[in-house]
């Protein structure tokens, strides 16, 4: 049974280095670069050429440094090729910008235009929730911190998104003249409430959900799923998850790719936000 046993584990091995074999001799020296991006700040480096493929990371002073012809190849291994949206032709459109020897663009960590969406489970009330949370590094002292910029809980967008307007519905322009008093009607109107409020009122998530965790309604369960938004490569929008699967094209891949006007991004940052 043992020596069974060590046959099979000859033939893994064997196995194993002809699979390496084979995407050596399909990629060349890329095949070095096709190991798992594990973490979201590797993904940064990669996606600047900041990094070796051993790990190591690169300085100013290392010749390897944001070198153009390394960094498209990190480039490439950086996309979730189990998505056929992400065509080659778009890939190829977003490579030839990013690497534009007149722009060069690169990402930072540090600055605006990326943020965490993180999908969470709460009980609410005595029922299973999910509650997405927005956040974005905030500078302190010598340091930053994530902080939480918006919250989406669907209950609330039943009663604070789909403002309803009514004509009917106001408060007459004489109403001071007796006090006030025909703010009954208001409240007797709990449906149509948002009738009376000022036309650029926009409702804050964020504050309810404060109030209400502090009232004790919510308790935390587990966080259910996590993703990154970017918007640090002028002209493009593109979102990065992490896959967790026994192969090359894997960890923090690129799942979204899209090119976008500066009124599109608007649309769309109102989409994410569900505004």
């Amino acid at each position: 049974m043992r020596i069974n046993f060590l046959i099979l584990l000859f033939l893994l091995s064997g196995f194993n280095s002809l699979k390496s074999q084979i995407v050596s001799d399909i990629l060349g020296d890329e095949s070095l670069f096709y190991a798992e991006t594990k973490q979201v700040n590797q993904f940064f480096r990669r996606f600047n050429n900041e990094e070796g493929p051993d790990g190591l990371r690169y300085y100013k002073r290392d010749k390897e440094y944001r070198n153009p012809e390394s960094r498209e190849k990190y480039l490439n291994i950086l996309f979730d090729y189990k998505n056929t949206a992400l065509t080659t032709n778009l890939r190829d459109a977003f490579k030839l910008d990013v690497l534009n020897p007149d722009s060069n663009l690169f990402l930072n960590f540090h600055s605006d235009g990326w943020f965490a969406e993180v999908k969470t489970k709460f009980i609410y009330k005595g029922a299973e929730k999910s509650v997405s949370f927005f956040l974005e590094l905030e500078q302190e002292n010598m340091g930053y911190k994530w902080v939480i910029t918006n919250v989406y809980f669907e209950p609330y967008s039943e009663i604070l998104i789909e403002r309803k307007v009514d004509s009917s519905k106001f408060l007459h322009p004489m109403s001071h003249e007796i006090d006030f008093m025909n703010l009954i009607k208001v409240f007797n109107d709990q449906k149509n409430i948002d009738n009376y409020t000022i036309k650029s009122f926009q409702p804050d998530f964020l504050t309810l959900f404060l109030y209400e965790f502090k009232q004790g309604y919510f308790q935390f369960k587990y966080v259910e799923n996590l993703k990154f938004h970017f918007f640090q490569i002028p002209g493009w929008y593109f979102e990065i998850e992490q896959f967790v699967r026994p192969e090359n094209n894997s960890g923090w891949l690129i799942s979204k790719l899209t090119k976008i006007s500066k009124e599109e991004k608007n649309i769309l940052l109102k989409y994410i936000y569900h505004n």
